[in-house]
């Protein structure tokens, strides 16, 4: 049986720390490790920043709601909110081969959510809202020795 918890914080850049400690909390009660605690928060900090950037077009009022679920061998983040649907197959993938002066900016956030977890899903759903599923596959090396 998984082990859950869940935050609701309001669509705004300056949760995205509440959002972080959070995320370190529920990597913690699953027993992860820093390393693995780091890019979990690192890619869920890319999504919920897409969130009130692009769902949300930096507008107040949303929410984002962040679910954290884990086995023995899998951690489980989900990400949902009521913005803009959003389209992962419209982003072009970026071009890591140019000069860092001549790259657009942007663009690199689905790269390194996609880099940093094992699997990331988008869905929407009219009644849902969008909801981005992030999965991180635990293995002994990524957990601490000491419960």
């Amino acid at each position: 049986m998984p082990d859950e918890c869940h935050l609701t914080v309001p669509s705004r850049l300056d949760q995205l720390t509440t959002i972080s400690e959070f995320v370190a909390q529920a990597s913690q009660q699953a027993r992860l490790d820093e390393r693995t605690t780091f890019h979990i928060q690192m890619a869920v900090d890319e999504a919920c920043t897409n969130v009130i950037q692009h769902a949300y077009q930096g507008t107040e009022g949303g929410e984002i709601i962040l679910t954290c679920r884990w086995t023995e061998d899998t951690f489980i983040v989900t990400v949902q909110d009521h913005g803009r649907p959003f389209d992962p197959s419209a982003i072009p993938p970026p071009d890591l081969s140019t000069d860092l002066e001549q790259r657009r900016e942007g663009g690199l956030g689905l790269y390194f959510m996609r880099r940093l977890m094992d699997e990331v899903r988008f869905e929407f759903d009219a009644e849902k809202g969008n909801t981005v599923t992030m999965i991180k596959h635990i293995t002994p090396s990524s957990q601490n020795e000491h419960p």
